[in-house]
């Protein structure tokens, strides 16, 4: 079936459809996550709001144009006689004491076009470099939220293949019960069994069928987190390929330098870092230009005088209390802070790595282990049911052997799902980015 439709008919199945089953693989499962997880959405919006605070940052190099409409009254003698000024209306008689003095309201509507122009602040760009740490620092933790979805969808997969093999299982031992009662059953009628060796046989049975519709609800509820995982609606069963013993053992493992959560903090650092330089640029002194563009006149949206104004400002701020000196201490012990915090990381991850690398390889002990206990298990079933035929041992070694029997496949499966998460979480362990 193409992957496509598959897609599909996973996002619009109805939940009355649970009895059905959809064929999924790992990869498929692996591919629908990263593309409709909602973590991994919701860190690639968080990646996306940090590039958009790095846009932001643009205002150090870019200028800054305002345009404004300004309208005025008024009888106070000096802002009257500005007003004609800026409307370049003086005549001789604006200069009557008497209406210098006491002039009537006087109106002036002003149309003005500013403009600022950044040209030297230090501190602004090392704040953008800040920014652009954190963007990155953001966007490595969306690769590695990636990976760890990864790693639950690898979880849940193998929980899945977990539990469709207890359901095979029990299934079996559904058959066999049901075979050992009829049997039990005929013996019965024939005189060569007591009625109690009959209802434990039936007991026996019904236990099974107990633990059959128990493995059932694992399925469902082992497809239904994957679902989840997946990022589509839950009420489809799936079926998967069989649990893998046949992987090699990774014991040569190394902690990558450039895993994805060491190189996120170590842009955190970074961006402290810069954060400790721009504190630092604020000693130096700015310089920026402006200019002003403006209309003025008595009447309203009128433009009957123009007049520009333009200049350059060099500003040094020579002491400011002990703010810019406290927040230069402040911003280096919180780099110092994250680098410490880095290096702890990765002591953590080392020491996780080598127990990780030391469980694979008891897990894999256990899985050879489970495999001749199952096979020992079965050879001594078949010569109980063989010496059961013949009535030389009772019916309850024949139920005990049939339970041993179940009980070593599912702990032989338990054993293989545990080697294949641990291999799995080895390999998150030592992913690494590209970014």
């Amino acid at each position: 079936m193409n992957t496509l439709i598959k897609s599909i008919l996973i996002l619009f199945i109805p939940a009355w459809a649970n009895a059905q089953t959809t064929p999924l693989t790992l990869h498929e499962a692996l591919n629908a996550a990263q593309q409709q997880n909602r973590s991994i959405k919701l860190s690639q919006l968080d990646a996306e709001v940090s590039k958009a605070k790095v846009r932001q940052t643009q205002a150090v190099f870019l200028p800054q144009i305002n345009l404004s409409y300004t309208a005025l009254s008024t009888n106070n003698p000096l802002n009257a006689f500005g007003f004609k000024l800026q409307q370049q209306a003086i005549t001789e008689t604006d200069f009557n004491p008497a209406l210098l003095n006491d002039p009537s309201a006087t109106q002036n509507f002003m149309t003005k076009v500013e403009l600022l122009q950044p040209i030297f602040n230090m501190d602004m760009i090392y704040q953008r470099e800040a920014a652009g740490n954190q963007a990155e620092a953001f966007q490595l933790k969306h690769e590695r939220t990636k990976q760890y979805i990864g790693l639950e969808v690898e979880k849940a997969y193998a929980q899945l293949q977990l539990a469709h093999r207890a359901e095979t299982v029990m299934e079996e031992a559904v058959v066999t019960a049901k075979a050992v009662s009829a049997a039990a059953q005929n013996r019965f009628d024939q005189g060569y069994l007591q009625k109690s060796d009959v209802l434990q046989v039936k007991v026996f049975v019904a236990n099974m069928e107990t633990k059959l519709d128990e493995a059932k609800s694992n399925v469902k509820n082992a497809s239904d987190y994957l679902s989840l995982l997946m990022g589509v609606p839950p009420g489809v069963i799936y079926a998967t390929d069989t649990l893998n013993q046949d992987l090699p053992l990774i014991s040569d493992a190394v902690l990558p330098e450039n895993r994805a959560d060491f190189a996120a903090m170590a842009a955190v650092v970074e961006a402290h870092n810069n954060v400790v330089k721009s504190s630092t640029m604020a000693y130096v002194p700015k310089l920026n230009a402006f200019g002003e563009y403006m209309f003025n006149d008595s009447e309203a949206f009128g433009f009957g005088s123009n007049a520009y104004l333009v200049g350059a400002q060099l500003s040094w701020r020579i002491f400011n209390g002990t703010a810019t000196k406290n927040k230069i201490a402040t911003a280096r012990i919180e780099r110092d802070k994250a680098t410490q915090e880095l290096h702890y990381q990765k002591e953590q991850a080392q020491l996780e790595l080598d127990k990780t690398i030391r469980q694979e390889r008891d897990a894999q002990n256990l899985v050879n282990q489970q495999a001749l206990t199952t096979a020992h298990a079965q050879e001594a079933l078949r010569l109980i049911q063989n010496r059961h035929e013949q009535g030389l041992v009772t019916t309850t070694d024949l139920l005990q052997a049939q339970t041993n029997v179940s009980q070593q496949k599912l702990g032989h499966a338990q054993a293989v799902f545990q080697l294949t998460v641990t291999r799995a979480y080895l390999n998150f362990l030592t992913a690494t980015t590209n970014l």
